[in-house]
């Protein structure tokens, strides 16, 4: 098992490794140069040049991108034009609470899609497997920041059963240890502060899960109608082995191997779409703020938030290697 985390491991540093040279690329294609995309369009030409020297952009552009991957591998990103602090601690700072409302989204996709797409499966044709099927394409189709501003109006400013922005409500104390409202505030015993935290988390947490649920449930149905015929299935059941056993040794955990790489994928995906959430509920994460670094042209926070993408992608891809050779021993021997 070891040896398989190790051989996986490996094999994700080409894919860094190209990420940052198509990264160190953009950089130089930015329109007029970066001298330009980082300065005001009112700046002094002997401005530009003083920042050209200062970016090493006059040097040979072998010498610039072992720089620039000197940089990353060190963790320093840049500076914020916004806020005029390092990318990385800005990250830091505000990564805990799009941590949050992804791993919200993801919970809620998973315990609601899976067990959904298995029962529309095993009642193909009925009411059941209908709704979810027309739910999941209604799911699919529903624009992210659509529903985010739907659930918003409705829940939020017409009936006031949730809060509609922010993380926190104003003027609410809260401990804080590690920047993770949630987690803190069950370290600490703040069950209030966990509760506001929760409340204010349903909202774009639902708005954000909604594809990833469409699609686990989809996936979910379509791989167990698939297992269903399979003759292993069908042995089983003429063997009168329990129907628990069954369904959880034979069937669920043959059919969750596709969808466990969509949960993956998908996961890696609620980061990217954080942007749009966020900002709509004025969410103080990641994404909210790469939303105002594209207003101001803020190119350092791009570049780190595209290498934070790209990073929780190849740990994602990971994770789900490793799920799949425990649920299929033969994964580890390929």
């Amino acid at each position: 098992m070891l040896r398989f985390i190790v051989r996986r491991t490996l094999q994700l540093i080409p894919t860094l490794g190209g990420l940052s040279i198509l990264l160190f690329i953009w950089l130089q294609r930015l329109p007029g140069g970066p001298e330009y995309a980082l300065l005001p369009d009112d700046a002094t030409e002997e401005q530009r040049a003083q920042l050209r020297r200062s970016l090493g952009l006059e040097e040979p552009l072998t010498v610039q991108y072992v720089r620039f991957l000197r940089n990353i591998l060190q963790g320093d990103l840049g500076t914020s034009l916004q806020t005029g602090r390092p990318v990385v601690e800005e990250f830091f700072t505000r990564f805990p609470a799009t941590f949050e409302l992804a791993l919200t989204a993801i919970l809620i996709a998973v315990t609601v899609g899976i067990p959904l797409g298995y029962l529309a499966a095993r009642r193909r044709g009925g009411v059941l497997d209908f709704a979810a099927v027309g739910g999941s394409l209604i799911g699919i189709c529903t624009p992210v920041f659509f529903l985010a501003f739907l659930l918003k109006v409705v829940f939020a400013e017409r009936l006031g059963v949730f809060p509609s922005a922010f993380r926190l409500s104003p003027g609410l104390n809260r401990t804080d240890l590690s920047g993770f409202v949630v987690l803190d505030g069950l370290r600490t015993g703040e069950l209030d502060v966990v509760w506001d935290a929760l409340m204010h988390l349903a909202l774009p947490g639902l708005a954000l899960a909604s594809i990833p649920l469409a699609v686990i449930v989809r996936m979910t149905r379509a791989s167990v109608l698939e297992v269903l015929d399979e003759d292993y299935v069908r042995t089983a059941n003429a063997k009168g082995l329990q129907r628990r056993t069954v369904r959880g040794r034979h069937v669920l955990r043959n059919a969750m191997l596709p969808v466990v790489t969509a949960i993956g994928l998908l996961t890696g995906s609620l980061f990217a779409g954080a942007v749009l959430t966020e900002s709509v509920f004025a969410f103080p994460g990641v994404g909210s703020f790469v939303y105002a670094a594209t207003q101001t042209r803020d190119y350092p926070v791009l570049t780190g938030f595209i290498l934070l993408i790209a990073t929780m992608y190849v740990l994602i891809n990971l994770l789900v290697d490793i799920s799949y050779s425990l649920l299929d021993p033969r994964v580890r021997a390929q």
